[in-house]
């Protein structure tokens, strides 16, 4: 009857040794044949000397064949517990012989040699991989630190090691405290934050993650230096702004310079020519024709400039998509209907981009007599919105986002930075790429469904 308070953990200190059970067992099995023998021998009418020489013989034969029973029983399973625990502490030298055959502990051992081929591959698998992964954890530029559920350090990377300015055997083991990173395991997991650490100062990204190792809960907090990446973007955007405002301002300064010194030329003429009103007339309106366009591009780029956050509430896509179509009255814009969405967005800031993104596509198509059509589809946990023209395409797609480049004589190079802001403020992304059947170009607005209802 089943005990259950015996388990594998708590085995029956009354039970036989294995090995002295299988000999016990190998003894039973010979007593039957032995000790009939036995009884017939000293039953019948035979002398004494033949009756103890076969008594001997008998008796000798039946405890070898036991022994050797036994050890044939007995052996391979020490010789498996001797592979399994070199498995076990990692010994993969051994390997087991007599696998050939068909039988049972043929069998047993060629599974042991390919379990020992799997875990040596994989030990050699997991050290070199672990090798690499110390390797770039060492050299990235990012700190790195991992801390116990007691909060001391157990492991930093280099640039861990300079954030700190201490060396890893003056760290390794020290309360996160005693580090000034204390507050950095409690409160939120990913942040950015002004902080100074003793070795910089500046702003800097944590994130801090929950792992397991042994069983037992560990910290992997990450911090990283944004203050020379923001002041290198910033530093390409101060020069991208100020090489367009410099060749803006150029356009319009340059022919204002050069007509006022002809007017001023026209003025101090003496005498004057007889045309010299009419001179002075036509300079006048150029001068104050360039002035209105710095003008506008001085208001285009405020525009840019106070873009308002988005003021979410449910929209349907739907309507969306069909009221923008409607406002489209140089060209008949097809309209590929979707499923049924309904985003949580800001409609107004959504109606202007795509008013922006189907009066490009028109204006591509007008050139080349094509069609332009209009869509949305569901794309795992986003909604696309699409834009696609039979234009000629697009000729050069790195300016594209590159505020005020424009293509067109009377454009201000503003519509698709605006259409870029909008999209990232509700969490997505806009693309344009050119298509090649039919030619022309597709605008993607891509949207979460994380936003929506």
């Amino acid at each position: 009857m089943f005990d259950p308070s015996l388990t594998p953990s708590q085995p029956d200190r009354r039970r036989m040794p294995f090995d002295r059970e299988v000999w016990v067992w190998a003894l039973a099995v010979g007593l039957p044949g032995s000790g009939v023998a036995l009884l017939l021998l000293w039953l019948g009418d035979y002398s004494l000397k033949l009756q103890w020489t076969l008594t001997l013989l008998v008796g000798g034969g039946w405890l070898a064949l036991a022994a050797s029973l036994k050890r044939r029983v007995v052996f391979p399973l020490y010789t498996l517990a001797n592979l399994l625990e070199a498995l076990r502490l990692g010994d993969y030298s051994l390997r087991a012989r007599r696998v050939h055959g068909d039988d049972a502990l043929a069998q047993i051992l060629r599974e042991v040699n390919t379990m020992r081929d799997t875990l040596h591959d994989e030990r050699l698998g997991a050290r070199e991989a672990t090798a690499l992964l110390e390797r770039v954890v060492a050299e990235i530029d990012v700190a790195v630190f991992t801390f116990d559920q007691r909060h001391r350090l157990r492991l930093l990377n280099r640039a861990g090691e300079q954030l700190l300015d201490r060396a890893a055997t003056e760290l390794l083991d020290s309360h996160a405290g005693e580090l000034g990173l204390d507050d950095l395991l409690r409160g939120a997991k990913v942040r950015t934050e002004e902080r100074s650490f003793p070795g910089g100062t500046g702003r800097w990204a944590i994130r801090r993650r929950t792992f397991r190792q042994d069983g037992k809960p560990h910290q992997l907090l990450v911090v990283a230096d944004l203050s020379r990446t923001l002041r290198e973007e910033e530093r390409q955007a101060w020069k991208r702004l100020i090489r367009v405002l410099g060749h803006e301002l150029n356009n319009s300064l340059a022919p204002i310079k050069s007509m006022s010194s002809t007017l001023a030329d026209l003025v101090a003429r003496a005498p004057r020519p007889d045309d010299w009103e009419e001179d002075m007339r036509q300079g006048l309106e150029v001068i104050s024709n360039r002035a209105e366009a710095l003008s506008r591009f001085l208001a285009a780029y405020s525009r840019l400039a106070r873009l308002p956050p988005p003021t979410l509430a449910p929209t349907r896509v739907g309507n969306l998509v069909e009221r923008v179509a409607a406002l489209e009255t140089r060209l008949a814009v097809a309209v590929e209907e979707g499923p049924e969405i309904t985003l949580v967005a800001d409609a107004d800031q959504l109606e202007q981009l795509l008013i922006n993104l189907l009066r490009n596509a028109v204006d591509a198509s007008l050139e080349t007599g094509g069609g332009v059509r209009l869509g949305w589809r569901r794309a795992l946990e986003s909604v696309e919105l699409w834009v696609r023209d039979e234009g000629p395409g697009l000729s050069n797609l790195e300016n594209l986002f590159v505020p005020f480049y424009t293509t067109k004589p009377a454009g201000t190079g503003i519509g698709l930075v605006l259409c870029r802001q909008i999209a990232e403020a509700h969490g997505g992304s806009l693309t344009l790429a050119n298509v090649s059947r039919p030619r022309g170009c597709e605008a993607r607005l891509r949207l979460p469904l994380a936003r929506s209802n």
